[in-house]
């Protein structure tokens, strides 16, 4: 039985170590950078890396992201960074993030034979890749506008070094909007989250809702219910505005900062139940399929809708009490402020640093936008290309791909249909890095 159990762990050792020098990498280095840390990531063999990646986030961890290894292992000396907000989503500072982003730029720019520098902005990592780009090319006036309720402060954000190109990866629009669009539209008062508009409940049959069956909400409801939303998130900013102003006169218990709280703000969106919101691109766009063949067609999501919500956690036909998220009055409008009349397609771009449409307008570097196909986030995307400066930009969607790059899973269905997705993936961001620089 020893002999056994000796032989499995053997073996289990052997595929793990396998895995890592399959990826090219298998003692990453890991670094101090001031108030971040990364882990840097160098291919075990093969000619020596002249362009380098960096992966970042606002506050999620990237050291070990797949990415780190799958670039790697295609030839690339990768950093994987964790800003000063890692696992802190309450406190992020947005603007202070592009400093330690600027860390991992001179870090990568100093190491030996590295002659470009490529920003990899996964999920939020967008906006905080554009973000720290635009800033870097167009200086401190990229953070600044009269529509902007914090502004970048000129003498931290001087001086950027520019990276060389910036590849989006599902990047969806920033936090900022992700958040409105998950605002339980149904509450009325910020302050008290019993009181609720049952007209705007989702799961209403008035809605065009329906628990045992793929619907679409009716017209009239989804523009009353994706209004309420901005106009929850306008209320917010108000008061926000207020509590700061103030704190600054020294009129508010605490003479800093202070918390701040959304209620009912999570999944309250309508789009992750209904497939005709925002999950299909508007014109013509190239798509990568699993065999390996790209065609240019209007490409629709391949996800199923999220199942039903059992009525019994509605909490009075909505969300839960439990959806609250915690910030701070400076975190809520240096992250997620922004303004907007509809969640959906009138959101104010302007009004926040944490928005990718506005930063790619300020940005001109090669630019690579890949969506997956079996998310939610290929509109966005395609907003994204359509609004980006760069001369050099190029828009794919990779079919059957998860938010993460790994192959979709249908519930009923063939689960190989989408097994090649990862490598695609990857091998598509090597070409086209190559091709470049």
């Amino acid at each position: 039985m020893k002999s056994f159990i000796h032989l499995c762990l053997f073996l289990s050792l052997w595929v793990i170590s396998t895995e890592l020098s399959s990826f090219g990498q298998s003692q990453p280095l890991y670094v101090q950078l001031g108030s971040a840390k990364g882990a840097l990531y160098k291919p075990d063999s093969g000619p020596e890396p002249h362009v380098a990646i960096l992966l970042a986030h606002r506050s999620g961890n990237f050291m070990h992201h797949p990415g780190t290894r799958e670039l790697t292992a295609r030839g690339f000396l990768v950093l994987g960074l964790n800003t000063r907000f890692e696992n802190n989503e309450s406190n992020v500072i947005f603007e202070d993030v592009a400093l330690d982003v600027r860390a991992g730029v001179e870090f990568l720019k100093k190491q030996p034979g590295i002659e470009k520098v490529v920003l990899f902005g996964h999920s939020g990592g967008g906006a905080t890749m554009t973000f720290y780009q635009a800033v870097a090319e167009m200086g401190p006036a990229a953070s600044q506008g009269k529509d902007k309720f914090v502004h970048g402060d000129d003498r931290n954000l001087s001086g950027l070094p520019p990276a060389d190109g910036v590849i989006l990866a599902d990047a969806h629009p920033g936090i900022s909007v992700t958040i409105l669009r998950a605002l339980d539209a149904m509450l009325i008062d910020e302050d008290d989250p019993s009181k609720l508009d049952p007209d705007l409940d989702p799961f209403s049959a008035a809605s065009g809702y329906k628990a045992d069956e793929p619907f679409v909400y009716n017209t009239e409801f989804r523009q009353r219910y994706h209004q309420a939303q901005s106009d929850r998130m306008n209320r917010l900013i108000d008061k926000a505005l207020k509590l700061k102003d103030n704190i600054a006169a020294g009129e508010h218990v605490y003479r800093d900062n202070d918390i701040f709280l959304v209620l009912r703000s999570r999944s309250g969106g309508l789009k992750n139940r209904d497939l005709s919101i925002n999950d299909s691109t508007l014109r013509p766009r190239r798509l990568l399929k699993n065999d390996g063949t790209i065609v240019t067609q209007i490409i629709h999501s391949v996800r199923e809708p999220d199942p039903p919500q059992d009525a019994d956690k509605r909490s009075g036909g909505a969300l839960p009490f439990y959806s609250t998220r915690v910030f701070t009055v400076r975190s809520f409008l240096s992250t997620i402020a922004i303004r907007s009349t509809n969640s959906i397609d009138g959101i104010n771009w302007a009004s926040s640093n944490n928005s990718v449409p506005n930063n790619l307008t300020n940005m001109t570097v090669p630019l690579l936008i890949t969506a997956m196909g079996a998310h939610v986030f290929i509109r966005d995307n395609e907003i994204h290309y359509e609004m980006a400066a760069s001369a050099d930009k190029e828009f794919i969607v990779f079919e059957g791909a998860t938010h993460n790059m790994s192959p979709y899973m249908p519930r009923h269905g063939e689960p190989e249909l989408y097994s090649n997705v990862t490598r695609n993936y990857y091998d598509y961001v090597a070409q086209w890095i190559n091709k470049r620089f």
